[in-house]
């Protein structure tokens, strides 16, 4: 199964994220694949260490190392955590069923300000002469993903409930003083919102999986 969609031995978890797994595909949407993939334990015995992720081989496709994988998810990185909850996984190995099993280890409190700090970045970056609407739109998509995180404990990756206003947004149909006014809105929820997240993320659960993915990488010795 790996080979037929474009992904490399190593391989331990490939989903499909963007907009596909959002609910907010149009006939001509790109299909964007993230994956975690594990370098040979003797690879960090070099002075030259492995790459920390990588592009392809498919178009749209990215895959991280899984310490950066790690280190990323426990300081709340927005597109790598909704990694962690796409619904639609092409790829996974026992390793990778580990890892989805344990995603909630790496959830904390820190996810609060690290989804509205992403929205802000990208507010930002949009220039209210002429406005890149699908950044817009996605803007907003981090904030309601961010909000159901800390509400419910699991980002919202599925957006179908949202979509119509949402692709609204996309195709600059919403004007600009209400786009500013409901991520004003969603930012205020999100600041104000009691969090059910824990205060920290369970690094020693998370550790404890590495090592083991370590272990079971090491070279194989001689009877």
């Amino acid at each position: 199964m790996a080979q037929d969609i474009g992904v490399d031995d190593d391989v331990i978890l490939s989903v499909v994220v963007g907009s596909r797994a959002y609910g907010l595909d149009t006939d001509d949407s790109d299909t964007d694949r993230r994956g975690v993939f594990v370098a040979p334990t003797s690879a960090f015995w070099r002075l030259d260490k492995p790459a920390t992720h990588r592009d392809g081989p498919l178009p749209e496709q990215f895959s991280w190392e899984v310490e950066r994988f790690c280190a990323l998810a426990l300081d709340a990185n927005p597109t790598v955590l909704e990694c962690l909850w796409s619904p639609i996984v092409e790829v996974i190995t026992p390793t990778g069923q580990r890892l989805r099993d344990l995603r909630e280890a790496f959830l904390s409190e820190r996810a609060q300000r690290s989804f509205a700090g992403y929205a802000e970045a990208q507010l930002r970056r949009l220039d209210p002469e002429r406005p890149n609407w699908k950044q817009a739109m996605h803007m907003i998509r981090l904030l309601l993903s961010g909000l159901h995180l800390v509400r419910h404990g699991e980002p919202l990756v599925g957006m179908r409930a949202h979509r119509e206003r949402l692709l609204a947004v996309r195709r600059g149909q919403v004007p600009w003083d209400s786009l500013i006014a409901w991520r004003a809105a969603l930012s205020a929820e999100l600041a104000a919102e009691t969090s059910v997240l824990p205060q920290r993320p369970d690094r020693e659960r998370v550790e404890e999986f590495l090592v083991r993915v370590r272990e079971e990488n090491l070279p194989l010795c001689p009877p």
